[in-house]
């Protein structure tokens, strides 16, 4: 056995692991299912060509999503720590540098940024259960529904409310640990959104415009997939498996040595698809059914989708069970984004986990005050409003772009050139286990194609 080998058995004690395969790829699968795929995946594959830019996106996943989630659980399963400290460890025992840890820790501080706005759009669909729940958007017109989402954008104390009830989910989940904890949930939660998921899909078929809804987002029209739509796939491709946050290290320092790397990357990539899909089924049929407009963001989920459940047979029923499954999805990702920060401080500090995940959930909390605030009574305030690019731009809006465009992308390609250019091939071969056309397949693709194409990305969100 290598050294890296005998190493990555190590260091496991008190942090345990998966109890099976079947619970990482319900992990790895709900990090990646969140916010974006119920409503983002399904109006890009609509506007841009649908079936061609599915196709597209399925070839953006394979050169670049499944690669570089293949690296990164290798980093966490070979470390065997904290995403930091397994990095710092693997690049040590291939006489690499240390410096090579940064792209954990720009993923890492992605990661605690991004749970900071996104517990506070999670707040917004806790917020909407209750809402659908009492019949709230019944018999509901644009104006009423356009005002309850307004008041409560409007409302800094109704955000912090529903703010600090979703972060204290969030907490409660991974304080408890891998077993009674992250694992625990997954297991409840992936299979409940799944049910529901399905649940929603089943009622769209019996709204008339099922077969239209199929048509949008399945018939490949080649002639409406231009250049930006082929960068709109590859950008997503990257971004929908929560690559680029240090996360997948973190799951994968809990993975046990006997279960395929490449095979749990491959399904947790096509459930993340399946689930994108099913949403689009879900969703398209409502909104055509009533004549409303396929909007993205979200105001198809906060004001267009309130508006037809409110205005259909058993809306009040499907507009709940639609809210829950937006909620679960919120939170598997939520749970996901602070577990590499909770791994750190555990390890770095002397408080045990309950601790760790009460300061890094608590910070997160504070910051995502600002983006609050941002929405109401700083939504005048640009704190960078003298550069032009970033005129009219919220504490809100930069935080969500300079994680997504610069800190993601730049984790990943540093990863990606990391392991396809300063880790021993050997090394590789033995943890990855693959055969030997398959490994090589991986291993050019890390190497050559994958830091291209992810610094496409890079390059173009930096220009759009």
């Amino acid at each position: 056995m290598s050294q890296s080998n005998s190493a990555s058995d190590s260091g496991i004690g008190a942090r345990g692991l998966w109890s099976s395969k079947f619970a990482f790829i319900l992990a790895a699968t709900g990090s990646a299912v969140g916010l974006g795929n119920v409503w983002k995946f399904p109006y890009v594959t609509g506007e841009n060509g649908g079936g061609a830019f599915v196709l597209v996106y399925l070839l953006c996943i394979f050169i670049i999503g499944i690669p570089i989630m293949m690296a990164e659980v290798f980093i966490g399963r070979n470390g065997r720590h904290n995403p930091i400290t397994s990095f710092r460890l693997v690049a040590e025992r291939n006489l690499a540098s240390s410096g090579w840890r940064i792209s954990a820790i720009v993923g890492m501080l992605a990661a605690f940024i991004i749970l900071s706005f996104y517990s506070v759009i999670g707040g917004w669909a806790a917020s909407y259960v209750g809402h659908a729940a009492m019949g709230d958007f019944t018999g509901g017109t644009a104006e009423s529904v356009g005002e309850m989402f307004g008041g409560l954008l409007a409302s800094p104390a109704k955000l912090l409310l529903w703010h600090t009830v979703f972060m204290a989910l969030v907490v409660l989940v991974v304080a408890r640990g891998l077993k009674g904890g992250l694992e625990r949930a997954v297991t409840i939660l992936m299979p409940a959104l799944f049910i529901l998921l399905l649940m929603v899909v089943g009622y769209a078929t019996t709204t008339g415009h099922f077969g239209e809804a199929v048509s949008f987002l399945f018939n490949p029209d080649f002639s409406a997939l231009t250049v930006n739509g082929v960068l709109v796939a590859l950008g997503h491709a990257f971004f929908t498996l929560s690559l680029g946050m240090a996360i997948m290290m973190a799951y994968g320092s809990y993975l046990s040595r006997d279960v395929s790397i490449g095979r749990t990357a491959v399904a947790v990539a096509i459930m993340d698809t399946v689930v994108a899909l099913l949403a689009g089924l879900a969703i398209f049929p409502v909104v055509f059914a009533n004549g409303l407009e396929a909007g993205a963001g979200p105001g198809l989920i906060f004001q267009t989708l309130p508006l037809a459940f409110g205005n259909m047979p058993m809306g009040t029923l499907f507009g709940t069970l639609f809210f829950v499954l937006l909620l679960f999805a919120a939170w598997t990702s939520g749970i996901s984004l602070l577990e590499p920060v909770v791994e750190w401080v555990e390890e770095k500090t002397s408080f045990a986990r309950v601790g760790s995940a009460v300061i890094a959930g608590g910070a997160c909390w504070l910051l995502g005050i600002a983006s609050i605030l941002s929405l109401n009574v700083w939504a005048d305030v640009a704190p960078l409003g003298m550069f032009a690019a970033f005129e009219g731009k919220t504490i809100f809006d930069l935080l969500d772009y300079f994680t997504a465009n610069i800190m993601l992308p730049l984790s990943g390609l540093l990863t990606a050139i990391f392991v396809g250019w300063f880790v021993a091939k050997e090394s590789l071969k033995s943890d990855l286990a693959l055969q030997e056309g398959t490994f090589g397949l991986w291993y050019n693709l890390i190497r050559f194609v994958t830091p291209i194409a992810v610094a496409i990305v890079f390059v173009y969100n930096l220009l759009a």
